[in-house]
């Protein structure tokens, strides 16, 4: 007895301490977020009414967001949808799988918290990350059950995102989705009156591009014009300039040429004078003599003497 008395004392304490430590740890990844909710949206169902919506009390780690959950016939669903389930609106001929003979929607809204949850690199939340999830409504005091699939057959799940931030000029919302695995699909835009449409369950919010990567906006055609014109003008006159800068130093590089030969011609003639200077210098010294009161450079041999013609005939 006293072993078992133990061991009924120790699982009592193992269940009061399981949402203590749910407090204590947040959870780390959407998956285990979802798991959580789930939990945490069962126990709202003290005395459990079918159709009716409960709201549920999430722990102090995860205060801001919001739970809530309906118990529904698959049947009942399938035949008359539920036209307001907070923002969803569920329409009729959802079709579920596999199929339970009663689900439990759970509704999610992350609040602040959806940026760590689903985080979404280059874009901006403008509203929370709303999701839709079901569940099998046969053991409500179950934990870490499995999702069941919801798909739409004729018209789609609505989400009214009526309460959006205010959207940057020149951007552009954008509807995203997230699957189970937490990978994201975009819609072009939302639909009039801020409202999204999805053909299943999963987790919805709206998104604008950031700021820091947004692109410029496209100036007016006019402008745009403008800029052709002036684009084309200065490449015109960018084009003159060139043949004029061109010519002009063709110019100048011809100067530079003809200067170049007749400095070398001047160059060369000097030189040659310079050459006879230095021979007329450097030759053969001539004797000088006293003429009278004069002096007079002399020849060192004689002429040849003159012969007459008596001379001959001798």
């Amino acid at each position: 007895m006293g072993f078992l008395s133990s061991l009924h004392l120790l699982l009592l304490l193992s269940l009061c301490s399981y949402p203590l430590l749910s407090a204590q740890s947040p959870p780390t990844n959407a998956s285990s977020l979802d798991s959580l909710l789930q939990d945490y949206s069962f126990r709202a169902f003290v005395r459990p009414r079918t159709g009716i919506l409960y709201d549920a009390t999430v722990p102090s780690n995860l205060t801001g967001i919001k739970v809530a959950a309906m118990r529904l016939r698959s049947g009942s669903l399938r035949k008359r949808g539920v036209s307001s389930f907070k923002e969803f609106s569920i329409p009729s001929g959802v079709i579920v799988k596999p199929y339970v003979t009663r689900l439990v929607l759970v509704y999610q809204n992350l609040a602040n918290s959806s940026h760590l949850y689903y985080p979404l690199p280059g874009y901006d939340y403008v509203a929370p990350v709303l999701g839709l999830l079901a569940y099998d409504a046969k053991n409500l005091s179950a934990i870490n059950l499995p999702e069941l699939e919801l798909r739409a057959s004729s018209d789609p799940i609505r989400i009214d995102f009526s309460d959006l931030e205010r959207i940057p000029q020149g951007s552009s919302a954008k509807c995203v989705s997230f699957d189970s695995q937490g990978k994201a699909s975009f819609s072009e835009s939302t639909q009039p009156g801020n409202t999204c449409e999805t053909d299943r369950q999963g987790h919805f919010s709206v998104v604008v591009k950031s700021v820091e990567s947004a692109p410029s906006p496209a100036p007016p055609e006019s402008e745009k014009k403008d800029d052709d014109k002036k684009k084309k003008s200065s490449d015109s006159n960018s084009k003159t300039w060139i043949i004029v800068g061109s010519v002009v130093g063709g110019l100048i590089l011809l100067g530079l040429l003809l200067f170049l030969v007749l400095r070398c011609r001047n160059y060369k003639k000097q030189e040659k004078m310079r050459e006879m200077e230095r021979a007329g210098e450097t030759g053969e010294a001539l004797r000088m003599t006293q003429v009278g009161e004069t002096r007079a450079p002399t020849a060192t041999t004689t002429r040849t003497q003159p012969m007459l013609e008596t001379e001959y005939a001798a």
